[in-house]
């Protein structure tokens, strides 16, 4: 059952992390561990972005039909919606990497506890622990 979890992890490009019996939550190699995972992260959100920019360039032609021109730009909308998605994911892992480098990175915004590590390889990005973030939905539920 491990040897599946670990090749669909390395599948996203990063072996998880193994900590030491010892070893303090957030340590030096935990924060390594994860600048590395953001920054990998990030290199191909901006691989897609250079994508998106080509393909629009090469693709950028004036239908002289109505129909055919209307599918181009619905097309180039779902891209440019895809990205915008993706600038803002950016920003979060641009802020991710500043916490790391404020060792404030892996510690709940709200409660101070630790988020954990197997959270954060699944959402690098987090700022709440599991607890914290599950209230916060039910809030936002019930405010609609």
């Amino acid at each position: 059952m491990a040897e599946a979890n670990t090749s669909g992890a390395k599948a996203f490009g990063f072996e998880p992390y193994e900590a030491g019996k010892e070893e303090d939550y957030m340590s030096p190699e935990q924060e390594k561990h994860f600048r590395g995972l953001l920054l990998e992260w990030k290199r191909q959100l901006m691989e897609e972005v250079d994508r998106t920019v080509h393909h629009m360039q090469d693709e950028a032609t004036n239908f002289p039909d109505p129909n055919d021109r209307a599918t181009q730009e619905s097309e180039f909308s779902l891209e440019l919606r895809a990205r915008d998605r993706e600038r803002k994911l950016i920003k979060k892992i641009d802020e991710a990497l500043m916490r790391i480098d404020e060792h404030e990175y892996g510690y709940c915004e709200a409660c101070g506890v630790e988020i954990g590590v197997r959270r954060l390889e699944a959402r690098p990005t987090a700022t709440l622990c599991i607890d914290c973030k599950t209230l916060d939905e039910i809030r936002e539920k019930q405010r609609g």
